[in-house]
């Protein structure tokens, strides 16, 4: 970050930051951040406030309050605490309804015939545009903490995954990191889900990070966050994998 940057920060937090009880009243309760330091919910506050000063959240059949905006902004964050705001730039809008919502879409096969396809999700993230997500699903994560289940971290994984050009299950890596090892170690996974489905039976996680390699990611970083023993006691590679990336220990924080 140059001086300028830094400057523009400062001002930013000067004029825009989250009062500290507002703050307070949200994060507390929440168990995804029990574990943080003290110096760790401060910075937290200040990637909030940075996040909410440059995105516009917008309700769609629902009124966006000052502590759901909060919420979102601080479950965004958390995913790039040790990585930095830097990463969620490049689009703005956040659009929230009320609960999971229906899309309607064409998909083409290998052999060029186009098939309709309609769904109901709890949350959808666009190249270069914006972040949808379901209230009521969101609500339903945070009573839930321990259900792996975050649909905020879901998409902003998809939006660090796609900072490679598209969501494939491989973010743009630190140059610490070896590529053959994370593809390995999400491929095992990745590939011992689909064995398990295919013979029915139970799931560590949540079967949806079968559907493709970007959903493998964005699943198996809620589990990081929220359920990091479940993770790591099943795929602890890839555990060790998201550690690295994220620079972040949360089973360490629940010790």
């Amino acid at each position: 970050m140059n001086c300028i940057q830094r400057a523009y920060r400062r001002y930013i937090l000067h004029r825009h930051s989250i009062p500290h009880s507002e703050w307070a009243a949200v994060i507390e309760p929440m168990a995804v951040f029990s574990g943080l330091s003290a110096v760790e919910k401060a910075h937290l506050r200040e990637l909030a406030s940075v996040f909410l000063y440059h995105k516009t959240i917008d309700g769609a059949g629902i009124s966006i309050t000052p502590p759901m905006a909060l919420t979102i902004a601080a479950l965004a964050c958390l995913p790039v605490l040790k990585l930095g705001i830097g990463l969620l730039t490049g689009w703005r809008y956040i659009l929230i309804y009320p609960d999971a919502f229906y899309v309607k879409r064409a998909q083409t096969d290998a052999y060029g015939v186009v098939h309709p396809q309609a769904r109901i999700l709890s949350g959808e993230a666009w190249q270069n545009g914006p972040v949808i997500l379901s209230w009521a699903d969101i609500h339903y994560d945070v009573s839930n903490p321990h259900s792996g289940q975050n649909v905020v971290i879901h998409e902003i994984a998809h939006k660090l995954d796609m900072l490679n050009g598209r969501a494939n299950g491989m973010p743009p890596l630190h140059t610490c990191m070896i590529i053959t090892e994370w593809t390995a170690a999400f491929s095992q996974a990745y590939q011992a889900l689909q064995t398990s489905l295919n013979h029915h039976h139970h799931t560590a996680i949540n079967p949806y990070a079968a559907s493709d390699p970007a959903e493998c990611f964005a699943v198996c970083s809620e589990y990081f966050f929220c359920a990091p023993a479940i993770l790591h006691q099943y795929f602890p590679e890839l555990y060790r994998q998201l550690q690295l990336y994220y620079r972040q220990d949360p089973l360490l924080r629940q010790n």
